[in-house]
């Protein structure tokens, strides 16, 4: 929202400099986002009276002007038609730096010979000056523009551009901020004056208005004014609403923006010939019906959007935009103002659906007090009349089925800012903050009671009046004290901090953490082979963000085909910790922690010396290995299927027997999908819940460094190709003095038969209590084998 300054001073006097004023707004929750100052450019351009204009010598378009600027006259070549006699400009010297309409950038004037005659100077346009973008003929400034004075300091202004959170419509207007200034300041506002000469028939014999849907529009108000001549506003409007960002179209259209900016109320006026059965209906859309808006576009509406109709059918967009059949031209004679009030959560839908945010719906989203509306509607037919003529008709039309919806008047006690603030202010104070807000106070013996003005739909409890006075005075005012209370004794959230320490393992494992969206697409879904149901929601900001995600298989997989081609040199592993939600019959989705891992690439960053190779199931299966053993947990893998991963390449985790999740190598039809051609790429999940059930009760015990050396001895077995290295692994490690076992090798072929395959394991045996003897260890050892070939008819490969 930018705020011209002079504007704002027309309301509130201030004398504050605009970097301080700048800085208090923002520490009372008003953020200026920049400080922008118009004409800061304009050095050696001057307010001039043209003295004469007389035809060029040789050139028939070409004329020569003689300009006063009050310290010296200098006679220019102009071009502009419009140029005459008498008229107060805006006159540039040689070395003025102005805009360039060919390119759009800053340019020095130079002296120049045109048709023989030399120029050394320019009668300004407006869009030379960067005031607007007509360049068809010259600015003319108004007759009292004192003449020699700078431009900058006749037309230079400073404008505020505010930051404005949602809950703050008030400030997306001149008025709701000259009410911020005020109570920064000490001053007071002056109020434009509304009133206007009511000489038409009365209106409620000309027009009628009915609300079909009270619960979407509580209030609608309406003015008419005949015998209006549509035309250009005058210069100063103008150059208000370029000011403030917004262009100007002709001068009714532009009275409802300036009244827009200046109380935050959204208007739109009415072609009243246009308005069939001069009679306004507020209704829901029918489905399927159609309407053009201002902008050319024909829109397809259904319920529980909001339209203004006639007896012909829609006739605008409530709350958006008005239709381009209604529109204000130059050929209206009669103008219908409307300036009502609207539901904001139903004008967002809409604006959504149908993807037009415009100035007023943004200011309808945000919510408007319902006794906005008249008070608007007063201001811009007053500006009507005094700019476009005509008479308007005797009062307003005001349906307000809405009325006294909800309290006006709030009550504040000392006890209640005391316990939110823990300190209090003298009730003078209190109410010198709320009265320069514009709020009307009353003292009573216990309370100072508050009615909450017309602009500030915010405040609904007392505790807005609190903020009201802590912001204003000044957080950093509020005295620093020891708590009232005690401390909230720790509670203890074992499932979240066993999330927090996963993430810290698998980060200082090597693995980056990915944070994306709960919500997946149905195509991502269906390309990572989900197959559970999963929940949509109701209003998808798009295609791709439709469905609460039922697992983390599709979010992961997105997110690294989006960067896995980024990655020049070494793999990309990827983790995050996030929650899947799975849709429960007539409840609640029922909501589980997750950790899912995604790696692919090389193993090792190209090097010389470095074994390539690329990251597979065994790089994952170790980071899950890593991962357990930390948390003091073993777990197996268990041969599993799923059509996620490749055959042969998905095992189950469990843990004390429980299953944890699953672990393998994707499917390359699934990386298909994904565009991922960087085969194989390693995944695994966790249930986090189901881990923490897993984990150890006992604190970790401490176990001494052995004093004895362990006795390292190989073992290589021939088993049957079904048989699984892990159930041999796990076997070895019974024996009650093997504290080490290692699977080294894996062969098949050779001299080993068919439908069997080596494994050799390397074994540590130790004692606590002495040194092993060599003959102690092959004995163990056999003692190994004996138990491996009765279990799974192992034998000894030779």
């Amino acid at each position: 929202m930018n705020i011209p300054l002079s504007w704002l001073k027309e309301y509130v006097p201030t004398a504050v400099p605009v970097k301080e004023l700048a800085h208090r707004l923002t520490m009372a929750g008003t953020e200026v986002a920049s400080v922008t100052t118009v004409g800061g450019a304009w050095d050696k351009v001057y307010v001039g009276q043209v003295l004469s204009v007389e035809k060029h010598p040789n050139a028939d378009r070409l004329k020569l002007a003689t300009v006063d600027i009050g310290s010296g006259r200098h006679t220019v070549v102009c071009g502009a038609p419009n140029v005459a006699q008498g008229q107060r400009v805006a006159f540039a010297l040689e070395g003025a730096r102005l805009i360039d309409p060919k390119t759009g950038s800053l340019e020095p004037l130079k002296a120049a010979r045109i048709r023989g005659v030399l120029s050394a100077g320019m009668v300004c346009s407006e869009r030379e000056l960067g005031l607007g973008e007509d360049h068809t003929g010259i600015m003319v400034l108004p007759d009292d523009a004192p003449v020699g004075v700078p431009l900058t300091d006749y037309l230079g202004d400073t404008i505020l551009d505010l930051e404005v959170t949602a809950n703050r419509p008030d400030c997306l207007s001149v008025l709701g901020l000259a009410y911020e200034v005020a109570a920064l300041t000490g001053q007071q506002v002056t109020l434009p004056d509304v009133s206007y000469p009511e000489e038409g028939p009365a209106i409620d014999s000309t027009v009628s208005v009915q609300i079909a849907a009270p619960d979407l529009c509580p209030r609608y108000t309406a003015s008419l004014i005949a015998g209006v001549k549509i035309g250009p506003s005058p210069r100063w409007l103008q150059e208000r609403l370029l000011k403030a960002g917004m262009r100007s179209i002709n001068n009714v259209v532009d009275i409802t923006n300036y009244v827009m900016l200046e109380y935050g109320q959204p208007l739109h006026a009415f072609d009243f010939d246009r308005i069939k059965g001069r009679r306004i209906v507020v209704r829901q859309a029918r489905t399927g019906e159609t309407v053009v808006t201002l902008d050319g576009v024909e829109r397809r509406l259904a319920p529980p959007m909001l339209v203004i109709s006639d007896e012909r059918g829609s006739v605008a967009l409530a709350g958006v935009m008005g239709d381009a059949i209604t529109g204000v031209t130059e050929q209206t004679t009669a103008v219908l103002l409307e300036s009502a009030s609207f539901d904001p959560a139903n004008t967002r839908r809409t604006a959504q659906a149908l993807k037009l945010h415009t100035e007023a719906s943004v200011r309808f989203e945000k919510g408007l007090r319902p006794e906005l509306p008249p008070i608007a509607l007063r201001r811009a037919t007053q500006l009507v009349l005094q700019m476009a003529g005509g008479k308007a008709a005797q009062g307003i039309a005001d349906v307000y089925p809405g009325a006294a919806q909800r309290p006006t008047t709030l009550s504040l006690t000392a006890a209640r800012l005391k316990k939110v603030l823990g300190t209090t202010f003298p009730p003078e104070q209190i109410e010198q903050v709320l009265s320069g807000l514009g709020f009307k106070c009353i003292r009573q013996t216990q309370s100072l009671q508050v009615h909450v003005p017309y602009w500030r739909s915010d405040i609904t409890v007392e505790d807005d009046l609190v903020e009201e006075v802590a912001r204003v005075v000044g957080y950093d005012q509020i005295p620093t004290t020891t708590l009232a209370t005690p401390v909230p004794s720790y509670e203890p959230q074992p499932l979240r901090e066993l999330r927090e320490r996963v993430r810290d393992l698998l980060a200082s494992l090597g693995l980056q953490e990915a944070i994306t969206y709960p919500l997946v697409g149905r195509e991502d879904m269906t390309k990572a082979l989900v197959g559970q149901e999963a929940l949509r929601v109701a209003n998808p900001l798009s295609p791709s963000l439709q469905y609460l995600r039922p697992s983390l298989r599709p979010s992961l997989l997105r997110v690294l085909s989006l960067n896995l081609r980024l990655v020049e040199d070494g793999g990309l592993c990827l983790f995050e910790a996030g929650r899947i939600y799975i849709p429960r019959a007539g409840d609640l989705p029922a909501e589980r922690e997750l950790i899912g891992s995604v790696m692919a690439g090389r193993r090792l960053p190209l090097s010389w010396s470095a074994r390539e190779g690329a990251i597979d199931f065994f790089d994952a299966k170790g980071v899950l290995e890593a991962l357990l053993g930390r948390l003091r947990l073993t777990g197996e893998f268990q041969v599993a299927a799923d059509p996620f991963f490749q055959p042969g390449r998905c095992a189950t985790v469990v843990v004390k027997g429980v299953p944890l999740g699953f672990l393998g190598e994707v499917h390359p039809l699934v990386l298909e999908r994904f565009d991922i051609d960087q085969g194989p790429v390693a995944f695994f999940e966790l249930d986090i819940e189901s881990l923490l059930e897993a984990l150890p009760g006992e604190a970790a015990g401490f176990t001494p460094l052995p004093r004895y050396p362990g006795v390292v001895r190989d073992l290589a077995v021939v088993v049957d190709e079904a048989v699984s290295a892990g159930h041999l692994l796990k076997r070895i490690s019974r024996h009650a003095l093997v504290t080490s076992v290692l699977l080294f090798d894996v062969f098949k072929g050779g001299a080993v038969p068919p439908g069997k395959r080596s494994l050799a394991y390397r074994i540590t045996f130790q004692a606590p209590d002495r040194t092993l003897t060599a003959e102690e260890a092959n004995s163990f050892l056999g003692e190994v084998l004996e138990t491996l070939h009765h279990e799974f008819e192992a034998v000894l490969r030779t």
